[in-house]
């Protein structure tokens, strides 16, 4: 006997499809638009495909709505893409210009990319830049679920979504937290510690020891 699942089931796995998709999509872009700039010499290709990267992410969000117009019921699953969305939005360029520096230093002789700042005012500056993309993350991601309800013909409700705005508006509440506590308290660098532009020097360059804080 065959048993089929639940609508809401495949409508689920319909959204997370859609998520993975775009996920693997965007880094095979990304992938395919350093390759070109850097192996193959051709800046405007490389510039062409790297407009792909938000063309992704829009035709995910473009995609949720037309599941949600469809018929589908409206779930946390479709915040999640909407979130997905805007948080590569927010995100992405820093994403890309981390993946151009690693490229570029692996595959075409390029300068080793620098660790993030660790200490002093160099620190501060960069949690707060940490902040601002999470702020601004939060902020299109808000307004890309907020518009899923009139977008959806009738299926979504702002109800539906109310714990996202909770969840997102902590995240960016705690990151600027965080940035303000560097701004009251400047992390410094331990007695006998070398420090240039708040990253460890050792034997006249920069230390290559990854930390937590080396985020793109």
């Amino acid at each position: 006997m065959r048993l089929d699942a639940p609508p809401n089931v495949r409508e689920h796995n319909v959204i997370v499809t859609l998520i993975v998709a775009a996920e693997i999509s965007w880094w095979i872009v990304l992938g395919l638009a350093l390759s070109t700039r850097y192996l193959l010499r051709l800046r405007r290709t490389s510039t062409v495909l790297l407009l792909g990267l938000p063309a992704i992410d829009l035709a995910l969000y473009a995609l949720t709505v037309l599941n949600l117009r469809g018929g589908a019921e409206a779930s946390w699953m479709h915040a999640l893409a909407a979130s997905y969305a805007g948080f590569s939005v927010g995100y992405g360029p820093s994403l890309v210009r981390w993946a151009d520096r690693h490229f570029l230093h692996r595959f075409a002789g390029g300068p080793k990319p620098l660790p993030s700042p660790k200490y002093g005012p160099e620190r501060t500056r960069y949690e707060w830049q940490i902040a601002g993309r999470t702020v601004a993350s939060a902020g299109i991601t808000l307004t890309l679920i907020t518009l899923l309800v009139p977008l959806s013909g009738g299926s979504a409700h702002y109800g539906t979504f109310a714990q996202w705005y909770w969840k997102l508006g902590i995240a960016a509440v705690v990151n600027v937290i965080v940035a303000g506590c560097y701004s009251r308290w400047p992390k410094e660098a331990p007695p006998g510690v070398r420090v240039e532009d708040g990253r460890v020097v050792e034997d006249g360059r920069v230390a290559d020891g990854k930390t937590p804080a080396d985020r793109p």
